[in-house]
């Protein structure tokens, strides 16, 4: 069954099937080394700029600001929700988000990033 996944609204909000269900201006928690150095970063996100999934969870790429150090910028593979039976289920800004995958720091300095599948090493 194919779940419709896009932006709406400039970045405002994810659609899943055209309803929407998840919106920025949110406080996320993100584990530690997911988007600055705090151990939790508390980020406000402040836009959606792309949205997917990876098997059944649903990952939105986000800009926000750390309310702790006051670092901004993006995060490519934030876990907003997953589909289970054909449903999204989303997960709430409340609970520590983090992926199995290491992140590192883009080469300008900004944000964290996930590397590429493939970058990991490790991968056949």
């Amino acid at each position: 069954m194919a779940i419709a996944l896009r932006t709406l609204d400039d970045g405002a909000w994810i659609s899943v099937d055209d309803s929407r269900e998840v919106a920025v201006s949110d406080v996320w928690t993100l584990s530690s080394g997911r988007f600055c150095e705090c151990a939790p970063a508390h980020v406000l996100l402040e836009g959606f700029y792309d949205v997917g999934a990876d098997g059944s969870t649903v990952v939105a790429g986000a800009v926000g600001r750390c309310l702790d150090c006051g670092d901004s910028g993006s995060i490519d593979r934030l876990p907003v929700g997953r589909i289970v039976d054909g449903a999204f289920s989303p997960y709430g800004p409340s609970g520590v988000q983090s992926t199995l995958e290491r992140p590192v720091r883009d080469a300008r300095g900004r944000g964290w990033q996930i590397r590429p599948a493939g970058e990991r090493g490790g991968e056949n």
